[in-house]
């Protein structure tokens, strides 16, 4: 079962995360601060979801989005991972990355190997694009929520 609470906005700094998603598997990945985490629907099922996502006051991208729980922190921690459709020349952290999730693509999975989490990443960029392109969830692009007040883009300095 997916979201009820769909679409669902946030927005939140992003940090340093475990430094996996780049370095092995070629699918950089936003990691937001644990307060913004812990700011999430306590029910939200784990899982692939899709949507947009802006940084700053940039250009509004799709993306996919995996909620799951985080072994290394023996599963007490929920992680949420966006990956932003798009490629940014340099990180973007302690930027605010807004997001909106529109929808639900599958439950999380364990995999054999590292090919087959890529290939299944890659199905799920895939499944996210044509997804995004349908008009309930375009619309979304365009929502307000991604026009951040003037002054709130510097970096909380």
């Amino acid at each position: 079962g997916a979201m009820r609470n769909l679409p669902y906005f946030c927005r939140g700094e992003v940090v340093k995360g475990f430094g996996r998603g780049s370095k092995q598997l070629g699918i950089p990945t936003a990691n937001f601060s644990e307060q913004v985490v812990e700011s999430f629907p306590a029910d939200i099922p784990t899982g692939i979801y899709y949507g947009w996502a802006c940084v700053g006051n940039g250009d509004v991208h799709k993306m996919v989005l995996s909620i799951g729980w985080n072994p290394f922190y023996k599963n007490i921690k929920k992680s949420v991972e966006t990956h932003i459709i798009h490629t940014f020349k340099e990180d973007f952290y302690g930027e605010i990355l807004s997001i909106v999730i529109t929808g639900y693509i599958r439950p999380e999975k364990n995999f054999d190997s590292v090919d087959a989490l890529i290939s299944a990443i890659q199905e799920d960029i895939e499944e996210a694009k044509r997804q995004l392109d349908l008009p309930e969830h375009l619309k979304l692009k365009e929502d307000n929520f991604f026009h951040l007040p003037e002054g709130k883009i510097v970096n909380n300095r």
